[in-house]
């Protein structure tokens, strides 16, 4: 893996994560810029973004999905981002926590065969890829985390993913606003455990993280 990085990206990437608390290093970080770099690339032919400017992709992709990452275990665990598209946050997850295992899922040929050609390129062995529909993935072991970016409302969320959760795990799912109607929707077999509210620098806008279990 073989990228220039451009010190403007660098400097808005490093400062963004010490503004967040995230202490990662400086392969980790450029590790994630060579994502940015690969996505723009992909992008120009397949569309998988409507963010084209780099530094855009910086705030909205890497800071955005890496704001979680503090409200999450920081114990080796195992995680399936559902509707993953080109990666977000399951990729900066990887990146930024190499004792993870992630599963990426999503139904779209294209934005998987961008997520395989991406963990190829960017060597993270802690990663597998799935395509299919989530409802009819029956995988060998189930997820002690499931979380989702920008996939579903919380009630088809969990509905559709139910049958992946390990005993005793949870669904993150990352939200923008406090997504007051949909925790109103959710079924009585499951509970908000918490809700976090995130920080992003250079994003002007509402973020929550909701922690939902099963009722035991």
């Amino acid at each position: 893996m073989s990228t220039v990085i451009d010190n403007n990206l660098a400097t808005m990437l490093s400062q963004g994560l010490a503004a967040m608390g995230l202490a990662l290093s400086e392969p980790q970080q450029e590790k994630l810029l060579a994502y940015v770099a690969l996505l723009q690339k992909w992008n120009k032919t397949y569309s998988l973004t409507a963010i084209r400017e780099p530094e855009r992709m910086v705030t909205h992709h890497l800071l955005d999905s890496l704001a979680p990452l503090k409200y999450l275990p920081e114990s080796a665990l195992c995680m399936v981002d559902v509707g993953s598209g080109f990666g977000t946050p399951g990729i900066p997850f990887a990146i930024a926590r190499p004792d993870w295992q992630l599963t990426l899922l999503d139904s779209n040929h294209k934005k998987t065969t961008f997520l395989r050609q991406a963990i190829l390129e960017l060597q993270l062995p802690n990663v597998s890829i799935i395509t299919g529909r989530v409802e009819a993935v029956q995988p060998e072991a189930k997820f002690d985390v499931i979380t989702s970016r920008a996939f579903a409302d919380l009630n088809d969320f969990i509905r559709w993913t139910e049958h992946l959760l390990a005993d005793g795990g949870e669904w993150a799912a990352l939200k923008g606003v406090y997504p007051y109607e949909e925790i109103a929707q959710m079924p009585a077999s499951v509970y908000v455990d918490h809700v976090d509210a995130l920080q992003v620098p250079g994003l002007e806008a509402e973020r929550h993280l909701v922690h939902i279990r099963k009722v035991v």
